[in-house]
């Protein structure tokens, strides 16, 4: 015999409490975790541990639900409790992107997405500004645009040269678990940068910044990235206006990289006198597509 609907409603109304039922109680879980760090000292937000978690759910997720509503219930989650109540706060650049300055709503609406609806936000205008912030701890994230080739001012020269635990590195990237794109192009992506490790997720996309002499090409370096067991993403590049004949260089390159990576360390010896900087800023773990919420 088929329920009636009073029957289904009332099962889901008993659901319903149990979910709660469950929130609740992780999030006391959550809040004792937190604490207990703050009191060793411990890094409370861990971008790597929070991947592991999204990717474990999403490999035993089946059913009607979208994966990305099951990423952005636990980004809720997240943002909800080890976020807010650790008072931690997030400076969005606004900028000007392909779509005009309304376009910089896009990065807005990405963070947003990851860091929660309760997470304290604010726009600062210019990437620049924001990272400025994000240095003097008027904000623990900064999400900034991503680089784009040929750009005269890029924000990424602002993290070359940094010494000490106060070192500002790329931890993610957003979107958080995009669904798959069909013909009609990629959409924007941001980086969100932090004073808190890069840390591995098991699978994970490092930066790497290089500082060059003029001379050398970038198919030069790219061998040498090659010949270092490093498989390049992306590649960007701008000359240094206070040390002449030398270029700064930003590659994307996949893996998990620290400043004692054996490839970072072959990088460095290949390049030889010509480099004088070579080191990791930080990255982001790689989120698998989504697969494309279906209508109808």
């Amino acid at each position: 015999m088929s329920k009636t609907l009073e029957e289904i409603r009332q099962e889901i109304d008993a659901i319903d409490n149990q979910v709660h039922d469950l929130l609740m109680a992780r999030a006391a879980l959550v809040h004792s975790v937190a604490s207990a760090k703050k009191k060793e000292g411990l890094q409370i937000v861990q971008p790597a541990r929070e991947a592991r978690m999204v990717r474990r759910l999403l490999s035993r997720h089946s059913g009607p639900l979208p994966q990305a509503t099951v990423v952005r219930i636990w980004r809720e989650l997240v943002g909800a409790v080890a976020l807010l109540q650790t008072g931690l706060s997030v400076a969005v650049a606004a900028v000007e992107n392909g779509s005009g300055i309304a376009g910089s709503n896009i990065y807005w609406d990405m963070a947003k997405n990851y860091f929660g609806s309760v997470v304290p936000m604010k726009k600062i205008n210019g990437s620049a500004n924001a990272i400025s912030a994000l240095r003097e701890d008027k904000c623990s994230f900064a999400v900034l645009p991503w680089p784009e080739l040929e750009e005269k001012a890029p924000w990424w020269v602002h993290l070359f040269g940094q010494r000490g635990d106060e070192r500002i590195s790329i931890i993610c990237a957003l979107p958080y678990g995009a669904e798959k794109q069909d013909s009609s192009g990629i959409k924007e992506r941001a980086l969100v940068l932090s004073k808190i490790a890069f840390m591995p997720s098991d699978d994970d996309i490092s930066f790497i910044g290089l500082e060059v002499s003029a001379d050398v090409s970038r198919a030069a370096i790219i061998d040498k990235v090659h010949g270092a067991g490093l498989k390049i993403l992306n590649f960007y590049s701008t000359p240094i206006t206070h040390h002449e004949g030398f270029n700064l260089h930003f590659i994307e390159v996949k893996g998990y990289l620290t400043e004692e990576s054996e490839a970072l360390l072959d990088l460095g010896t290949a390049l030889g006198d010509v480099c004088e900087y070579c080191a990791v800023l930080g990255g982001y773990p790689a989120m698998q597509e989504l697969e494309r919420t279906k209508i109808g």
